[in-house]
């Protein structure tokens, strides 16, 4: 089996976001950054079949600017085998990146597609299902427990009653949940190692894709600030403050 292995550079998950000055976007000038959470689950996913033998090559991709290196190089260093950076300036719209993974996959042909469930940037939750779209395979998203059984694999996802197992016939598409595993963390001899592991770099036009975006952004905005809390001194008082609240709500 080979599997295709999406990852994204985002605002590291330990720091807080900013927005800039001018409300054009999310500041990233001097901000540490990191591979989305979700895709790091995905990696592991990957890894861990090819331990299990169920996987003979892994391949990640990532898409955004020649910086993204790195998030790959992290997954190389936790046991992908080869990487492509697909460098591109500016941002990279969900349709754009599924077209640019579709047309990595008619290179690679891999029996299955790997990828975070969602990005935390933009937490639009659409790029494994356009991409399953696009290439008319089955998908399972939210994984939580992926299973290699005759035929294909079971998934179970994670829904909102609870669990649903489902079974999808390879070559498929699936997104992982947090839940799916526990990333590992690449020790320093490994991401050394990791270093000498083929990477290449191709621009977007190389792949006949147009990656211009058709959103147009008008502006971004920090959410309101939460007011502090207080400590009250009794259970009659703390009855007392909710009566006055409702009041206050019900007055507007």
């Amino acid at each position: 089996m080979k599997i295709l292995v999406a990852v994204k550079r985002v605002v590291d998950h330990a720091v807080r976001v900013r927005v800039r000055p001018d409300g054009s976007g999310v500041e990233t000038d001097n901000v540490r950054m990191s591979m989305n959470p979700f895709d790091k689950h995905a990696v592991e996913a990957a890894v861990q079949l090819a331990e299990a033998g169920h996987a003979s090559e892994i391949v990640v991709v990532s898409i955004g600017p020649k910086q993204s290196s790195d998030v790959i190089l992290t997954a190389l260093a936790m046991g992908a085998h080869r990487g492509l950076l697909i460098e591109a300036d500016g941002r990279v719209e969900t349709l754009a990146v599924a077209k640019l993974l579709k047309a990595v996959v008619a290179e690679e042909k891999p029996d299955l597609v790997l990828l975070g469930k969602q990005a935390v940037d933009d937490d639009s939750n659409q790029v494994g299902q356009m991409l399953a779209g696009l290439l008319d395979w089955p998908q399972a998203t939210f994984a939580s427990e992926i299973k290699v059984v005759d035929g294909g694999l079971e998934v179970t996802r994670e829904v909102d009653y609870g669990r649903l197992t489902i079974g999808v016939s390879l070559p498929a598409i699936v997104t992982a949940d947090l839940r799916l595993n526990t990333p590992r963390n690449a020790a320093l001899p490994m991401v050394m190692k990791a270093r000498s592991k083929p990477l290449a770099v191709r621009p977007v036009a190389a792949f006949g894709v147009d990656a211009t975006p058709r959103l147009k952004v008008e502006k971004v905005s920090p959410p309101a600030e939460r007011p502090g809390g207080r400590t009250v001194a009794s259970v009659a008082e703390l009855a007392s403050a909710i009566r006055s609240e409702l009041s206050e709500l019900e007055a507007r």
